[in-house]
């Protein structure tokens, strides 16, 4: 059931993403070889009538392509002769750099749709950064905090809600002190040292409680996905730099062994599944954006560039770049996944 459900949520949100870029290649009038779910060997495909695409899903689940005539390093078949106006770099720039991000805004619309779902049925819970119900045999209770004061800031990084709070804790070595600067009823800001105390079951525990309000009904289920989304968004910006500065390590990260793992634990709950797919699709939305050669997000660059400097990039140097980036994404998933298989046993 795990192995099927990791399945299901990876195809969606690789068919969301591929999607964007097909339907915004088709109405730019490009020519589509192939759209294909998954990479591999082949095990089904078919093509419509009148239709030049061959749909194809092929056996590793972790990926997808849009294969475009006039990509540099894309698929070519020399039995068709393509019209030179159905080449993609024969469009305009605003068509190519639609066709680039749509993937990812898939991504973001098919995770707050999930998220916006997730309200209407479950309702929604939002948890502020207002102290609220404080175990009084917590560090943050004995530091001298009260019921009603608001968390302002960790460590420096200003926080709105517990999403924030929580990214920042995890930012955290295991047993560090943190810095937390409290404001209370009037308004008045204090910064407590505050040292956590380890628990039975070897977790360090800050003794930080929030007020929670829960919500039901279509206006609290459309805030509710809006704001999940920001704070989703937010988090992953604060990861990515975190890694940059060398706070996060490679240990952070990780690839599809880690995926599946997270799946096992929610599989028997469909709101968890639901909120890990929406979260899983932003991500990768969020990845891809990244201006990092061979992602979406670098090619985006390179039209930039491009729009810049009012020529085009040699396609050759491009392709060249956009080849290491993709080595060194192979590598890096290769360290990933191997990282999280031993964190199996």
């Amino acid at each position: 059931m795990t192995i099927i459900i990791f399945l299901i949520i990876l195809g969606i949100i690789v068919f969301i993403h591929e999607l964007g870029h097909f339907i915004f290649a088709k109405k730019a009038g490009i020519y589509v070889y192939e759209f294909s779910i998954g990479f591999g060997p082949k095990l089904f495909s078919f093509k419509r009538k009148n239709d030049e695409t061959k749909y194809m899903i092929k056996l590793i689940p972790l990926g997808g392509y849009v294969a475009m005539a006039g990509e540099e390093d894309g698929f070519e078949d020399e039995k068709i002769k393509v019209p030179e106006d159905r080449k993609l770099y024969n469009k305009t720039w605003w068509q190519r750099f639609l066709v680039m991000i749509a993937g990812a805004m898939n991504n973001f619309i098919l995770g707050i749709l999930l998220l916006f779902i997730m309200g209407l049925i479950y309702g929604t819970q939002s948890a502020s950064n207002e102290l609220s119900s404080i175990p009084k045999d917590g560090s943050l209770y004995e530091a001298g905090a009260r019921d009603g004061e608001i968390i302002t800031s960790i460590n420096g990084q200003k926080v709105k809600n517990y999403d924030d709070i929580s990214t920042y804790l995890a930012l955290v070595e295991t047993g560090e002190k943190i810095n937390l600067t409290i404001k209370n009823d009037s308004n008045k800001e204090k910064t407590y040292v505050v040292k956590p105390k380890k628990e039975e079951d070897g977790k360090y525990y800050y003794g930080i409680s929030v007020k929670v309000e829960n919500e039901k009904g279509f206006i609290p289920a459309l805030k509710y996905a809006k704001d999940k989304f920001i704070s989703i968004y937010k988090s992953m910006i604060i990861v990515i730099k975190s890694l940059f500065t060398g706070v996060l390590g490679l240990d952070s990260l990780s690839g599809p062994v880690g995926i599946y793992s997270v799946v096992g634990a929610v599989k028997d709950s469909f709101q968890m599944i639901l909120y890990l797919t929406a979260y899983l699709s932003i991500n990768i939305g969020f990845m891809n954006l990244i201006p990092f050669p061979a992602f979406d997000g670098g090619r985006v660059l390179f039209l930039i560039i491009e729009k810049i400097k009012g020529s085009r990039i040699s396609p050759k140097v491009e392709n060249t770049i956009n080849g290491i980036g993709f080595i060194f994404l192979m590598i890096l998933m290769v360290v990933v996944t191997v990282k999280d298989i031993f964190k199996l046993f």
